[in-house]
This record gives C-alpha cells, structure tokens and sequence, in this order.
C-alpha cells in the first residue's frame, strides 16, 4: 500500500536514521539486538500477541521486533512492521524467516496509508518517541485498528533513571561541547518520560484503559563479551553516539578513554551491567 509524503516536522529523524544513525546500528545489529532482549521479552509479554492477528510494528527498525511479532502470531497471522530507515529495512528484509507473514514498508507512520479498522495490536519498541506532533501520530495510527484492539509499547522514563545511556554521555561531555539542549516535549529519546502527558496525548488520540508500569531492567552493555564490546556500544547508541559525531579524532579518543574508565568500575567478569528505567504502556482503542 503507497504512503503519503512525510511530515515534514519528522524530516530530521527520517535524515538521520538513513545517516549516520542508521548506519550505526546497522554496524551492530546483533549487539544492540541482544542489549535490548530484555526488553522486548516483557513488552511481548505484556503485549500478548496471539495467532492469527494482525500486529503493526511502529518503527521497526532491523526487524528483531518484527520477527518476534510473527513468531507468535504464526504463519496464520500478519506482521506490518513500519520504519522511515531504508538501510534498516533493507537488513529487515534480509532476516526476514520463511514460513511467516511480515511485510516490511519504507514510511513514516505518521502518514502512512494504514488498512482502516484491521489491526489487532499497535506495538513498538521505543520508535514512538519521535513524532513531532504525537497527539497527531497516535490518532492517525489509530484509524488502522480495529475496535478495541491493543496498544502496547516501550519508552524511556527520565534521563537520570538511565545511566546506561547517561553515563556514557557525562564521560564524553568530559571532552566534547554538550548537544543542543532538549526541551522536555521535544522529540528524542526521553520525550515520553512524564507519564501524564502521555497520557494526555493517548486520551487526544482516541486511546482508553490507558496502564503505565514501570520496568526497571539491567542492561549489560558487553553481552558477556568484555569490557571494549561495551566501550563499542556506548560509542555507538544512544545521546552519546551524537555527541560524539563530527567531533577530531583527538577528542574522540579522549572521550572513549573518560568512557572505558568509567565502565570499568561497572564491569562484572565479561558484563558490564548498567540500570535502565522505562515504561510499559498499554491501552485499548475507543469506540
């Protein structure tokens, strides 16, 4: 099914996830897929996808999530798993099992052309942070589920109740300027902490029986692979990875010697475990 054009008000994170960021992950999709493993188990669980449905996956990135979706709804059910990254899509494709039914679709959600009334589950993993007018997202999300059909996704909860992200970043705010500064509504990854404007923007949206639970979860930023598999993630996801773009190769290894230190004091045999806060939020379309 065609998209529309884009909203313009997203064209900065449809650059970068076909840029640099997108790029990074690709480079380590199986490291950052298995960081984050945690976390899609629980929201799968929460979620609860069942066979024969037909989930939409929201920003799907390389397509982990995507898969997963398909494996428990089953070759009797169907997986839309929407991304704005064509190289992500691209390695989605790739991974993409036979035997299961996942279309993979270049669009921003935000304007895509969904199938009105069809969708039983609206679920994404940490790709609804971004939109730039959200109220707006989730409504025109919403025309493509059916009537009380699930919603189920992952944000982050505030800034300091993740130092797996921020530790890295004080390290290398130690030797490079700090990013522009973020207001609290604006689009980025902590854009969802406040639980009760995310509630406001689901009520607006059209959403009910709206649940927030609160997941704490260690990360391990090495996957059992020591202590430089860490550093590499750190340089490479997150607020950090920003910072760090377009800075001398002279400040660049500055702030990666500020991170490895600082993750040494973490690091646990081959681990290097760091706590993550995030919210759990689930709801129910209204009629």
């Amino acid at each position: 099914m065609p998209s529309r054009e884009p909203d313009d008000g997203n064209a900065g994170q449809i650059a970068y996830w076909n840029g640099p960021g997108g790029q990074r992950w690709l480079d380590r999709q199986q490291m950052h897929d298995a960081v984050l493993a945690p976390i899609s188990g629980v929201l799968l669980e929460r979620a609860d996808p069942s066979a024969g449905e037909f989930a939409l996956d929201i920003g799907c990135g390389c397509g982990a999530t995507s898969i997963d979706l398909a494996q428990r709804v089953t070759a009797s059910g169907r997986v839309l798993g929407i991304d704005v990254s064509a190289p992500m899509l691209e390695r989605a494709r790739g991974r993409r099992p036979p035997g299961l039914t996942i279309e993979f679709v270049l669009a921003d959600a935000a304007e895509y052309a969904f199938e009105p009334g069809r969708a039983d589950l609206l679920f994404s993993r940490f790709g609804v942070m971004f939109f730039a007018d959200p109220a707006r997202a989730f409504a025109h999300m919403r025309r493509g589920l059916r009537d009380a059909a699930r919603l189920a996704f992952a944000c982050w909860r505030a800034a300091r109740e993740n130092p797996w992200l921020m530790l890295p970043l004080q390290e290398a705010y130690r030797h490079v300027p700090r990013l522009p500064e973020v207001k609290p509504e604006d689009p980025g990854p902590f854009a969802f902490a406040d639980e009760r404007r995310v509630r406001q923007i689901l009520e607006r949206a059209g959403f009910g029986s709206i649940r927030f639970e609160p997941v704490d979860v260690s990360l391990d930023l090495a996957h059992g692979r020591g202590l430089e598999a860490a550093v590499d993630t750190a340089l490479n996801i997150g607020p950090a990875s920003r910072a760090l773009e377009g800075q001398s190769p002279a400040r660049r290894a500055a702030a990666t010697t500020s991170i490895r230190a600082a993750l040494a004091r973490c690091q646990v045999g081959d681990s290097v475990p760091l706590p993550g806060a995030l919210w759990i939020v689930s709801a129910r379309n209204v009629v």
